[in-house]
């Protein structure tokens, strides 16, 4: 069966959704408003069963129409604590808050989808359960959907899990890489202990302002002299907090850590790196006690099986056309999609879709300034073009579902 095409009034429909979930995003394990404008949506579709509460504020739709393949269809529901800097006309209205990574952009996506998949059952057949997948970005809500009976009482697992992201690519075009695609995370927090004293005298204490800001910058070689050049790691310091006035020498300092690996051996070498470097770095200030190094966070790289990624591309190149389909490569971002897959034992396939307009794409290009003209995921300033992209994001999810469901 052909893909079918997104009509004008659904186009326009999708579009006014979208506007109004970015200008409403929530956090983490808090997105009830967005849970309930899912599941609304949903119930109006013929023959979708629905049910809420998955994992804390998630939703699944099923979507069954005879024997067949079973697909599941993912999509993350919640946002990031970003002050939004974009100045749209539909900008968040919650202080602190932002779709500043496109999941508003894949909530409307997988819901053009379903509306498409169940319009026209009579050109497919098998099942589709689509979850709606709350706290992404804390790196817990794949797990918490699992844990919660995620296809409890099912006769069967999924066949393939099938999933994708907006990118700060040129929308209309659609990114698929196969074997490792995103990295594996671990979120590293360093307590350092010093002893505080008076802004004045220095000398009577352990400053762990400076043991911190050593320690930071001695982490920096951990990628650069102790991974091999074929390895890929990424260790970042994004967050450092140590006292209040600038004239108390404060007690301790804290750093947050994200750490990026493809591979068990060097995520292994980074972690052994990293607590090695928080003792000795305590110890050369002269420390009388032992820094603590705690895990806050982990979750796998996420790898997409080859057969079903290949496949599933093969459908892209024939929809898009072999120019809107590209390898874009192995990402180090991090996702929790690949959870699933793992969890219930299926292949999954992940890919990205273009967000940035493409004039603007094609002149940063040009001029070499993408990385400064072109916001990227988790910036303030991160806005993806409302068309293409919703319809591309539609018709790839589509186009996806029916490379895998059964031809009626």
């Amino acid at each position: 069966m052909r893909t079918p095409a997104v009509s004008a009034a659904l186009r326009d429909s999708l579009a006014t959704l979208y506007r109004d979930l970015h200008a409403h995003p929530e956090l983490s394990f808090e997105e009830t408003r967005t849970a309930s404008v899912v599941a609304e949506r949903l119930a109006r579709l013929d023959g979708v069963r629905v049910t809420t509460g998955v994992g804390g504020t998630g939703v699944v739709g099923e979507l069954a129409n005879g024997d067949g393949p079973h697909i599941l269809l993912r999509a993350d529901i919640d946002a990031l604590p970003v002050q939004e800097r974009t100045e749209l006309p539909y900008a968040s209205e919650t202080a602190g808050v932002m779709h500043a990574c496109g999941h508003d952009v894949h909530v409307v996506c997988l819901l053009g989808a379903l509306e498409l998949l169940a319009g026209t059952r009579d050109g497919w057949s098998g099942r589709v359960t689509a979850v709606f997948q709350p706290g992404e970005e804390v790196g817990g809500g794949a797990q918490a959907v699992i844990d919660d009976g995620l296809l409890a009482g099912t006769t069967e697992t999924p066949d393939i899990v099938l999933a994708q992201h907006v990118a700060p690519f040129p929308a209309g075009t659609v990114g698929c890489h196969a074997g490792p695609t995103l990295a594996a995370e671990d979120i590293v927090k360093i307590t350092l202990y010093g002893r505080g004293a008076h802004g004045s005298r220095p000398e009577a204490s352990v400053d762990p302002v400076v043991l911190a800001a050593a320690t930071v910058m001695r982490l920096q070689t951990v990628v650069s002299r102790e991974i091999a050049g074929g390895d890929t790691a990424v260790l970042t310091v994004g967050a450092i907090n140590a006292g209040v006035r600038a004239n108390v020498i404060p007690d301790e300092a804290e750093l947050k850590l994200s750490i990026r690996t493809f591979t068990a051996q060097v995520r292994e070498r980074v972690l052994a790196a990293v607590e090695r470097i928080a003792r000795a770095e305590a110890a050369a200030s002269g420390a009388d006690r032992e820094p603590l190094v705690t895990l806050l966070q982990s979750f796998p790289a996420l790898v997409n099986d080859e057969q079903a990624t290949e496949r599933t591309a093969g459908a892209f190149r024939r929809h898009f056309g072999e120019l809107s389909v590209f390898d874009p490569g192995p990402a180090t971002g991090s996702e929790d999609c690949g959870v699933l897959g793992t969890a219930l034992a299926a292949p999954v396939c992940y890919w990205f879709i273009g967000g940035t307009d493409p004039e603007a794409y094609r002149r940063a290009a040009a001029e070499g300034t993408t990385d400064r003209d072109v916001p990227a995921n988790h910036s303030s300033r991160f806005a993806p073009v409302v068309e293409p992209t919703l319809t591309t994001g539609v018709e790839a999810l589509t186009t996806a579902a029916l490379t895998w469901l059964a031809p009626s």
